[in-house]
């Protein structure tokens, strides 16, 4: 009987999975397809990394602003809903777009506010997702379905780049955004088929440990007070999780430094391709599918069932790989073309390792009813100084050059990799992790 109740356990979660993922590859195939085609139709129109920097920036600002206070909502609300009700605001914000290219006058201006309030429905949407998984799969297998969900988002990635660059040449910029529309249609019609529990009420979580409980008069305030009060009640409770892991916290600080070097570098690919090894489309989309190729090498190694790993001791490794991947190809003469695509792959592979070991780490750890704000906190944090380094890539690109900035931002995160183990928090946090069977194993 038992094994026949394991047996129906572990059909039900992967049935239920295999509808997100259907919908999940159709949405993040289109979605991911429609930002590259946004990026190759800017770099051809204007070649500026200036204007590729500001775009980034104007898809990344508003999560970073509204993702410190949307886990509180996730984690009040439906995920289900709150899922559906993002991905077809992306599609309305899209549609939008659509109009504008319709109209034959595309002004950049406006392409940098749609593709701000774009992102709007994003800073809902990724932590809802995350924090949804561990309500939807057993513990042992979350390292798994990482590895999956990183397949997926590598799929879109080898595809995405070769079909826009493909669509950008043969059709109508007004179709290929219709692509985005209709991904978000099948992916929003997916989620209707599947249910997703609901974690106990947020305001409960205050009671995780002792050490957590707000004082009886701020509790009492919290009952008599406004609803302002409670929201960032709630808001300092998933801060709290964090602070009180010290190791925990050191890793999470350390993934706000590596994407200070990581972010700018990911914008500046496409002018590397276009001025230092004098490229064309094609070749832009060459390397986005070598990186896409990577991370789907990588989410299969993790969705091997097997293999054991540390993930503290990963996710260090993999600062310095992909480090060191960024810093060799800042080395590479202007026909080391193969090379950076070699690299590329490379990076893609430790890339998929480390988001998918680090994600696990935050969702092995941590209750499900405050994982919603964690992940949007998180999301936000990440890019707070990658903005400030954004704002400066026109200038870093035009004042040392883009192959230099390769070379510093991969020293950046190779050392990010050698140093976070030294930390007496992280070694023995990494040490605990050894010790425990289930949560940080790979």
């Amino acid at each position: 009987m038992s094994i026949e109740k394991n047996n129906t356990e572990q059909t039900s979660w992967k049935r239920t999975f295999a509808f997100i993922w259907t919908g999940q590859l159709f949405s993040t195939l289109s979605s991911s397809m429609v930002s590259f085609a946004v990026i190759f139709w800017l770099s051809i129109k204007t070649g500026s990394a200036e204007v590729l920097a500001f775009a980034t920036i104007s898809s990344l600002l508003p999560q970073l602003v509204l993702g410190l206070f949307t886990g509180v909502l996730i984690d009040r609300w439906d995920r289900k809903k709150t899922m559906i009700i993002a991905d077809l605001y992306i599609a309305l914000m899209t549609g939008i777009m659509v109009i504008l290219f319709q109209s034959g006058d595309v002004q950049v201006g406006f392409l940098y506010a749609l593709l701000a309030l774009r992102s709007i429905g994003s800073s809902f949407h990724m932590p809802a997702m995350e924090a949804s998984v561990p309500l939807l799969a057993p513990q042992s297998e979350l390292m798994r379905v990482a590895g999956v969900n990183n397949m997926i988002f590598s799929m879109s990635s080898i595809a995405a780049p070769a079909l826009a660059a493909l669509f950008v040449s043969a059709l109508d910029m007004t179709w290929v955004l219709l692509f985005d529309v209709f991904g978000a249609l099948v992916a929003s019609s997916s989620l209707l088929f599947v249910h997703i529990p609901s974690p106990r009420d947020a305001r409960k979580s205050a009671e995780l440990s002792s050490e957590n409980k707000p004082d009886q008069k701020s509790s009492d305030k919290d009952k008599i007070g406004t609803e302002f009060h409670k929201f960032f009640a709630e808001l300092n409770v998933g801060l709290h999780e964090i602070l009180k892991r010290p190791g925990l916290m050191w890793m999470f600080i350390f993934t706000i430094f590596a994407s200070l070097a990581m972010v700018p570098i990911s914008t500046l690919f496409p002018l590397m391709t276009l001025d230092h090894f004098a490229g064309d489309t094609y070749k832009m989309s060459v390397v986005e599918v070598a990186w896409g190729i990577g991370m789907l090498a990588g989410g299969g190694l993790m969705s091997l069932p097997k293999l054991k790993f540390n993930n503290v001791l990963l996710i260090n490794a993999m600062y310095v790989i992909l480090g060191l991947t960024f810093a060799f190809s800042g080395f590479l003469p202007a026909g080391g073309y193969i090379f950076f695509v070699a690299f590329t792959f490379i990076g893609g592979i430790s890339g998929a390792i480390f988001w998918g070991a680090f994600t696990v780490l935050l969702q092995s750890s941590l209750d499900s009813s405050v994982l919603g704000r964690v992940f949007s906190i998180h999301n936000s944090l990440i890019m707070i100084p990658a903005m400030f380094s954004l704002m400066a890539t026109g200038f870093i690109a035009d004042s040392i050059g883009v192959t230099n900035a390769f070379i510093i931002s991969g020293f950046m995160l190779a050392a990010i990799g050698l140093i976070s183990p030294l930390l007496p928090a992280i070694s023995k946090f990494s040490k605990q992790i050894d010790t425990t069977s289930g949560p940080g194993s790979l």
